[in-house]
């Protein structure tokens, strides 16, 4: 709950700086149109409203809860008759068992045709891949060297999918802006220009992504989490 309440303004943050970063990279005779002002304008309109979200939801009762849950979670944690084995015993198979979600996600999104079911399949596959990553990351201290190389791995997977998956929100965002701009009367013309370079860098992580996998999913790499 809270990471949806605080990830808007943060998803906002970070359409802000990738479609700035775009307009900022175009030559000045490809700009037409106030595309600068309308940009900042509908930043600023988007920015206030989530950060009122972000800020209600700091306020509410449901997050005071939340950390006396936590609190509570920390004093007295609720274990699992595995927490009395040796680490070595026990992570590696919490480890691939996240690894082995990720591996159906990433096998069903490079399936489908290129298109919504295919984008939404490989947002899928990078919230699995970013689990594995912090699991093999939490498990580094206990297994060492080869939780290390397996969450390195893994973070490549993971920052594939995500520039896929900005890619989408700004394909999105432009959109909507170039159909206020042309609404105003203002060329649409840059707008569009930046959803067709979006829609190019998406096929480029999609082509990008059956290779990363394949270095990723490596069975030694597997194999070495188990010692």
């Amino acid at each position: 709950w809270l990471a949806a309440e605080l990830g808007v303004d943060r998803d906002q943050e970070v359409l802000d700086a990738r479609l700035g970063s775009r307009v900022a990279a175009l030559p000045e005779t490809l700009v037409l149109g106030p595309v600068d002002a309308r940009l900042r304008l509908t930043s600023v309109a988007r920015r206030s409203a989530s950060r009122g979200r972000a800020v209600a939801a700091l306020d509410a009762e449901r997050y005071l809860t939340l950390l006396d849950a936590l609190d509570g979670l920390l004093a007295d944690p609720p274990l699992r008759p595995a927490a009395a084995r040796r680490p070595r015993d026990v992570l590696p198979r919490a480890v691939l068992k996240e690894y082995e979600r990720l591996a159906t996600r990433v096998g069903n999104a490079l399936g489908l045709p290129a298109g919504e079911e295919r984008d939404i399949a490989l947002h899928e596959a990078r919230k699995a891949a970013k689990r594995v990553r912090y699991a093999a990351e939490a498990a580094r201290p206990a297994l060492g060297g080869p939780a290390k190389r397996f969450a390195k791995r893994m973070k490549s997977v993971q920052s594939v999918l995500g520039d896929h998956q900005d890619s989408v929100v700004a394909r999105d965002a432009l959109r909507t802006l170039a159909v206020q701009a042309h609404d105003a009367g203002e060329s649409a013309f840059t707008w569009g220009l930046l959803y067709g370079r979006e829609e190019a860098t998406a096929r480029a992580r999609e082509r990008e992504l059956p290779e990363v996998w394949a270095r990723a999913s490596r069975p030694g790499l597997r194999a070495a989490l188990k010692g």
